[in-house]
């Protein structure tokens, strides 16, 4: 569902999220709150944040968010690409690791990094 502040059960990355987040705090299912949105922001197990985090990184930048979509593409093996496979269900455990490994290499490497 929707994260907005003021709702209940959030933790901690969650809550920070709702204060920049979802202004209106708009409730609901997911099709229902990104009617007539510009942006959708999908966090889940954050593997793009939990990188930055443990790098205590001072931005994401864009090879961070290639990085993140390259780690996305290789969790899947290429001998089970298809048209229809060619990127992992959001369930796969295996993503939010690599993501996660992927942004910290590229914090690293573009100097955003502070550990």
């Amino acid at each position: 569902g929707a994260i907005y502040e003021g709702r209940g059960g959030l933790d901690p990355i969650k809550e920070e999220m709702a204060k920049i987040s979802n202004l209106e705090r708009k409730a609901g299912s997911l099709v229902e709150v990104i009617k007539g949105a510009d942006v959708f922001i999908g966090v889940s197990a954050p593997g793009i944040f939990r990188g930055a985090l443990d790098v205590r990184a001072s931005d994401i930048n864009d090879e961070m968010k290639i990085a993140t979509a390259e780690a996305i593409a290789s969790v899947i093996p290429e001998s089970e690409l298809s048209p229809d496979y060619i990127i992992p269900d959001s369930f796969n455990p295996h993503v939010k690791d690599a993501v996660a490994e992927a942004v910290k290499a590229a914090a690293r490497r573009t100097g955003v990094a502070r550990i």
